[in-house]
């Protein structure tokens, strides 16, 4: 087949292939056109989903947790402290005198008044023993009287030279000798005396026999360390409190302060702050306080247990937490705060008393900390996380 001839219109001044090059230039913006639509609806949607997954992942990334604020406690209305009662005067009464005990008058729980006999002791040996130094002082007195007679004989001779002075100063010297010997036996004697006083046991000072540790014909041995009897004076009692570091500088003397027992139900004693140790204690890091509270009825018994207030002396509100807040780490307790910069800090603090749905904190935290509700076990510090709601935070427990 023989091409079909191009026909060119002779009127026409372009020439033949410029007209060519004019009818194919729209053609091919057509076709560049159709190109770029192509391009657009089919490459473009796949780049926005590309990077629509890519913003979706790092936001999966980021953890969206919800942050809770510390909240005060209920404050105390004083500080209730445990402490002892004990009496304000206690002493042991042993023995000074060695024998059997010939009888015993008060029991006890009987009030006794100073100097009031409280038993008596036999003691033969001591009687022995101190008439054996009677007869002994009244053989010195008559060796004394002898002495005297002859050194004032021999003071007279040596005046007549019928005695050498050499003699004359020896029964002066035998004199003053026999004088002391005397003087040591009269000593003797009165040691003994006393001793036998103490076979009568008497009370030292008013109180209350509160132990009685021996009975008739029981061998007692003076300056021994068994107690025959326990004297306490409780008309007025002793109560000591350990006080804590943290409030020791609040307790000053003649403070007032109250009291209450377990087993006296609704009654409440009135105290007072006698003095304090003036230091704290290294190893329980406490100030042992002494009050005084009246006991003239005697409805306090010496030695019990009591619990005592302060007045005036609040305890700080703790702060506390919901229990689903906290972290069981092998450092101890910690929770999870959120910085400003939206990152995790791991906080080990100290716990206070456990009320269930939520506990004290101690240390650690502040009330303008963000903490994490509901920490997962793999939270490590410096993670980023974002809030639930960054402009409100989650009521406190």
């Amino acid at each position: 087949m023989n091409p079909q001839p191009t026909l060119h219109n002779p009127e026409s001044k372009v020439p033949p292939h410029e007209e060519r090059r004019f009818r194919l230039g729209p053609i091919a913006v057509v076709a560049a056109l159709l190109t770029a639509l192509a391009f657009a609806a089919g490459i473009l949607p796949r780049i926005q989903a590309r990077q629509a997954v890519a913003r979706e992942t790092r936001e999966l990334s980021i953890p969206t947790i919800a942050v809770v604020s510390p909240a005060p406690g209920i404050a105390s209305a004083g500080i209730e402290l445990p402490a002892e009662i004990k009496a304000f005067v206690e002493a042991p009464i042993y023995a000074r005198a060695s024998g059997y005990l010939k009888r015993w008058l008060l029991d006890i729980g009987a009030r006794v008044e100073a100097n009031q006999l409280l038993a008596e002791i036999d003691t033969p040996e001591l009687d022995q023993d101190l008439a054996r130094t009677r007869a002994e002082l009244t053989e010195r007195l008559a060796a004394l009287e002898l002495a005297r007679t002859t050194a004032t004989r021999w003071t007279e001779l040596l005046k007549t030279a019928s005695v050498s002075e050499q003699e004359t100063a020896e029964k002066t010297a035998d004199l003053a000798l026999k004088a002391a010997i005397v003087e040591a036996g009269r000593a003797n004697v009165r040691r003994l005396e006393e001793l036998k006083g103490f076979a009568r046991v008497t009370a030292p000072f008013a109180g209350t026999l509160t132990a009685r540790t021996t009975d008739v014909g029981q061998l007692i041995t003076a300056a021994g360390t068994r107690e025959l009897f326990r004297l306490a004076q409780t008309r007025t009692l002793r109560v000591f409190v350990c006080v804590p570091q943290s409030m020791a500088h609040t307790i000053m003397p003649g403070q007032s302060a109250e009291m209450t027992l377990a087993e006296l139900p609704g009654r409440r004693f009135e105290a007072k702050v006698v003095r304090t140790a003036g230091a704290v204690d290294a190893s329980s890091r406490t100030l042992l306080t002494e009050l005084e509270v009246d006991n003239a009825r005697g409805e306090l018994l010496a030695g019990s247990y009591a619990r005592v207030r302060f007045s005036g002396v609040n305890a700080p509100a703790p702060l506390t937490l919901p229990a689903n807040t906290l972290l069981f780490r092998a450092e101890g307790m910690q929770v999870g705060v959120v910085g400003a910069d939206g990152r995790v800090a791991l906080r080990s603090i100290k716990l206070g008393r456990d009320f269930g749905k939520t506990v004290e904190v101690l240390e650690g935290i502040t009330a303008a900390d963000r903490v994490i509700l509901n920490p997962s076990d793999s939270l490590i510090h410096g993670a980023l996380v974002r809030l639930q709601d960054p402009s409100k935070l989650a009521p406190g427990p």
